[in-house]
């Protein structure tokens, strides 16, 4: 679905997710826009984008919008560079849009678009100087900004459980969103489906069935997210300020549970 959205006397846009392009991206809440248009026709929303630009006076796209996105952000990538098919001033909206995108260099160098690669990029991408609408960065550099030649095999693990959870949540979010979840409901609704879910969680313990508990694990990450997105809060950091308070945490198990150690 793409989402022709406005943000008052700034500008009118296309994305395909409202959470990352305009909430994270750009920094406004929601409230702080209007969705104006959807449709899943590209065409369409990209001549809707125009049409309302000009009718609202803001400055006109000079490319259409389905122009800029119709590649799918396909990267070009050669032995010296990976280049985008879009311009400077949409490489950030886009490569929001694009979480998760991986590709592989002539090379043999593999990247993928993350949260954590994204300023990176964004700093130092050059404009084409075969084509304004592109940009592209040396694959050496990116390389050798992200490795760690320290790293161990448990904390590669650890980061693709980050680079997963990235992904999911903001999949869950647009979800939500067009449920009417966010709009329609509030924090009081979602902990009683919370504590729904946590009873299914305890009825799938007690039977021992390995599947309903990952069901209901899922169901009930699902809830806290949304849940901390009905109180402006990501759930990303809600877990990120957890790990940062238990990681050195000390203590000893007890009855089958950890107790922290007393100061």
């Amino acid at each position: 679905m793409y989402y022709l959205y406005h943000i008052p006397g700034k500008k009118i846009g296309v994305t395909r997710n409202i959470n990352n392009r305009v909430t994270v991206t750009q920094g406004y809440k929601p409230g702080e826009y209007e969705v104006l248009d959807q449709s899943e026709d590209i065409d369409y929303i990209s001549s809707r984008e125009i049409e309302l630009q000009n009718i609202y006076g803001y400055k006109i796209d000079r490319t259409l919008y389905k122009n800029l996105f119709k590649s799918n952000m396909n990267i070009n990538p050669t032995e010296q560079t990976s280049t985008f098919p879009v311009p400077l001033n949409k490489l950030k909206g886009h490569l929001m849009d694009n979480l998760g995108l991986a590709w592989v260099t002539p090379g043999g160098y593999e990247f993928k678009i993350t949260t954590d690669n994204v300023h990176w990029i964004l700093a130092n991408a050059q404009t084409s100087m075969f084509n304004n609408n592109r940009c592209y960065i040396y694959n050496k550099a990116f390389y050798e900004a992200f490795k760690d030649p320290d790293e161990t095999p448990k904390q590669k693990i650890l980061k693709d459980i980050q680079f997963n959870l990235t992904n999911y949540f903001p999949l869950i979010r647009d979800w939500a969103e067009e449920r009417g979840i966010y709009e329609h409901g509030n924090s009081h609704t979602q902990y009683v489906k919370l504590m729904e879910e946590a009873g299914e969680l305890a009825k799938a313990l007690l039977d021992d069935d390995i599947d309903e508990i990952e069901d209901a694990i899922g169901d009930m990450v699902v809830v806290l997210t949304n849940l901390a997105e009905l109180n402006d809060i990501k759930i990303e950091r809600c877990i990120e300020t957890a790990y940062n308070q238990i990681k050195n945490r000390k203590g000893k198990m007890t009855n089958g549970t950890f107790v922290k150690e007393q100061l």
